[in-house]
C-alpha cells in the first residue's frame, strides 16, 4: 500500500506530504523541554502539530474532558484531512475520551501513554507489576485506565500538587529549571518504588515526562515508557523500515 493510502486501501488528496503522525496539543504556554511531545526536536521523524484552542489542562485533566471533546473532534478531522496517517494528544488524561475520538477519528489514534500499560504488564514476571506516575492523581478515575483497555488499581505516584512542575504548567512559565523538575520526578518515582517494591517497569501518564525517562531509568534500573515510547512505536507500525537486498 503507498503512503497516499489508508483503511480499505481507498486513495486520499492531501495537502500535505511525508507526515505520518499527527499531535493534538493543548491550549497551552509553558516551555516545552526537549523529549517533551510537543518539542519537535523530540522526533525523529516529522510530525504535523495542531493546537486544539479552548482545550486547556485544566478543562481536560480538573474538569469533565467531555466538555471539550468536540474541539478535539474538530482537531481530528483537520489533521486527517491534512494527510496524516496517525493521531496522537499531548495528555495522557485523554484515555477517557480515548473510545469516543476512537470512534470518531478516520485514521488510527494513540490518545494515551496509558495504553501501554497492559502490553508491558504482559512482559514482566508474574509477581511484577506496572506502576504508572501521573501529573493529578485526584482528578484520575478508572474511565481513565478502562477507556484504553487497562487494570485499574495499579501503584501510582504523583506530582506533588504545589511542586515546581505543576507550578510552571498552571503559570506558563518560559524558564523552567530542568534539574529542578527531574529532580522532582525522581523523588515522585523514589517514594512510589520504596512503598510498592513489587513494581517492575514504570508508565508515564503524562506527556511532559519524556525528559526524565533516561534519567529514572538509570537510577532505578527499571524500564520507563511513555508517550514517546508508545508514539515511536505507532510510528513503526504506520512506517515500517525498508529492507533491501
Amino acid at each position: 500500500m503507498s503512503s497516499e493510502q489508508f483503511h480499505m486501501g481507498t486513495f486520499r488528496h492531501r495537502p500535505v506530504h511525508g507526515v505520518t503522525i499527527g499531535i493534538l496539543v493543548l491550549d497551552t504556554g509553558f516551555l516545552r523541554l526537549p523529549g517533551d511531545v510537543a518539542n519537535a526536536s523530540t522526533w525523529r521523524f516529522p510530525v504535523q502539530f495542531a493546537v486544539v484552542r479552548g482545550a486547556t489542562p485544566q478543562k481536560v485533566i480538573e474538569e469533565k474532558c467531555e466538555s471539550v471533546i468536540d474541539l478535539f473532534r474538530t482537531a481530528i478531522d483537520d489533521l486527517a484531512a491534512l494527510g496524516v496517517d496517525g493521531i496522537t494528544t499531548t495528555c495522557g488524561f485523554l484515555s477517557a475520551l480515548h473510545p469516543q475520538l476512537q470512534a470518531h477519528s478516520p485514521v488510527p489514534i494513540a490518545t494515551s501513554s496509558l495504553q501501554q500499560i497492559p502490553l508491558v504488564q504482559s512482559t514482566l514476571p508474574k509477581v511484577k507489576s506496572v506502576g504508572v506516575l501521573v501529573s493529578d492523581k485526584a482528578s484520575l478515575t478508572d474511565a481513565h485506565f478502562t477507556g484504553v483497555g487497562a487494570p485499574i488499581g495499579l501503584p501510582i505516584g504523583e506530582l506533588p500538587a504545589d511542586g515546581i512542575i505543576r507550578r510552571n504548567m498552571k503559570a506558563n512559565a518560559l524558564d523552567p529549571d530542568f534539574s529542578q523538575q527531574e529532580s522532582e520526578v525522581l523523588d515522585v518515582a523514589e517514594r512510589l518504588l520504596n512503598d510498592n517494591p513489587h513494581i517492575g517497569a514504570l508508565v508515564s501518564e503524562c506527556a511532559n515526562f519524556p525528559p526524565y525517562s533516561a534519567s529514572l531509568q538509570r537510577k532505578f534500573g527499571l524500564p520507563v515508557y511513555d508517550i514517546v515510547t508508545l508514539v515511536e512505536w505507532f510510528h513503526a507500525g504506520l512506517r515500517p523500515r525498508a529492507y533491501g537486498s
